[in-house]
């Protein structure tokens, strides 16, 4: 009788301490899964060419880290040139948030693009504004050969909204970018200013 209880118990131990290492193993395999995280920590750059479709507030935050890369975006059109439709400018979650497409290849744009949302797929580029550049639009004007775009010389609204300029006339916008490259140069070191559009490889309107 004593050996059947005895067997009996060493057999319960066995079977306890088989569970107890099954349910142990099973929860440490558990713990060194790691977790998968796209977040992007502080000083990390993002990859805009990575993403999927962007709105314009996203690929302006990020632009200056993706020049010459592929992105897809989307936004309300506002505007396209009205000499050919060869630039469009698309706006972001209010008015001063607005990125300027151009067609390049594509020749020009569907004038139905004007207040509807509008995907893009293209090339991400840098315009940049120095003093060299400033002294080009001086000689230009002095000369009278200053291309000018919109329904005045005052230029073309659309593209003054999306560079965040002030100036009505020509030497008041020259004036303004002097002061704003004065003052950039002052708070990180860099004499010139930098401004993004897009160069449109394809796009879509979503009716």
């Amino acid at each position: 009788m004593r050996i059947f209880f005895k067997n009996h118990f060493v057999l319960f131990l066995a079977l306890a301490l088989n569970v107890f290492v099954s349910c142990g193993t099973k929860s440490s395999n558990r713990s060194v899964v790691p977790m998968e995280s796209t977040a992007v920590g502080a000083g990390q750059e993002t990859d805009l060419s990575q993403a999927s479709v962007l709105s314009i507030d996203e690929l302006l935050a990020s632009a200056g880290e993706n020049i010459g890369k592929e992105v897809k975006f989307r936004g309300i059109c506002t505007h396209t040139c009205k000499h050919g439709a060869k630039k469009m400018f698309l706006m972001g979650s209010d008015g001063s948030k607005s990125l300027r497409v151009e067609s390049g290849e594509l020749g020009s744009f569907d004038t139905r693009c004007i207040n509807n949302m509008v995907e893009v797929t293209g090339i991400l580029e840098e315009e940049r504004i120095d003093e060299a550049y400033l002294q080009r639009w001086e000689n230009s004007l002095e000369k009278q050969t200053v291309p000018h775009h919109g329904d005045g010389k005052s230029g073309c609204e659309a593209d003054k909204k999306a560079r965040a300029e002030t100036g009505n006339t020509e030497s008041e916008r020259i004036a303004s970018f002097r002061e704003r490259i004065a003052e950039r140069n002052e708070k990180e070191g860099k004499n010139y200013l930098s401004f993004y559009y897009v160069t449109a490889k394809s796009y879509r309107i979503e009716e």
